[in-house]
């Protein structure tokens, strides 16, 4: 088995090794600015305005990503800072790394509670914690499944927890399924939390977003 040993010191050295980088590809593509948006005038004729057009559009659209591109890397720079913490031992990285819990069941009662939220991941890797399914409500509605927890730069998201079952029948809902978390950059979306059938249908919950980057995004509850 192989281990890979992360400090807080390696973590902040990287990120403002990625911070320089950031600068370096922002002032390329301020350079870069002017010929890929500002295509020299076409001539007279169709074919060569036509062109212009064409590569006109497409830097356009390259200025367009490169923005994209710088927004995701200042945010991923912060977190990569943050995440430290200027703390030492496992305390630092032990926020970047790691899945989050699953939520709580929103138990049985008269006035029963929703679900928990699953826990969030950590920002660089790991995966959501499942929404906590709702609580059966005796002579009221049924809880709201709790929501799926986010997943970290890398890892899949929570899924929604399940509606919980009224006993009273109709007119009282069950409980709605809740939604699923969302992925970052690589990882799949949490499926969304399945409705309570009993008394009134609750809703589905929402599958969750895939990875900007890679993966699915979570289907819907049923």
């Amino acid at each position: 088995m192989s281990f890979v040993v992360v400090t807080p010191e390696l973590i902040t050295a990287a990120a403002a090794d990625l911070a320089s980088i950031g600068a370096s590809v922002d002032a390329a593509g301020a350079a870069a600015s002017a010929p890929t948006v500002a295509v020299l005038a076409a001539g007279a004729d169709e074919v060569s305005a036509a062109i212009a057009s064409l590569f006109g559009t497409h830097g356009q659209a390259y200025q367009a990503l490169s923005a994209q591109a710088s927004a995701f890397h200042e945010q991923f720079v912060q977190i990569m800072a943050a995440g430290t913490g200027g703390q030492g031992g496992a305390g630092g990285t032990g926020a970047l790394i790691g899945s989050g819990g699953a939520g709580g069941a929103g138990g049985l009662g008269q006035y029963c509670g929703p679900g928990g939220t699953g826990g969030n991941a950590g920002p660089v890797y790991g995966s959501g914690g499942a929404g906590g399914t709702g609580g059966s409500g005796i002579g009221g509605d049924g809880g709201n499944g709790g929501n799926g927890g986010k997943a970290g730069l890398i890892g899949d998201a929570g899924n929604g927890g399940n509606g919980g079952q009224t006993l009273a029948g109709a007119p009282r809902k069950g409980g709605d399924g809740g939604s699923g978390g969302d992925a970052w950059l690589i990882g799949n979306g949490g499926n969304g939390g399945t409705a309570a059938a009993s008394g009134t249908r609750g809703a589905v919950g929402p599958g969750g977003a895939g990875g900007l980057l890679l993966g699915s995004s979570g289907q819907n509850g049923r």
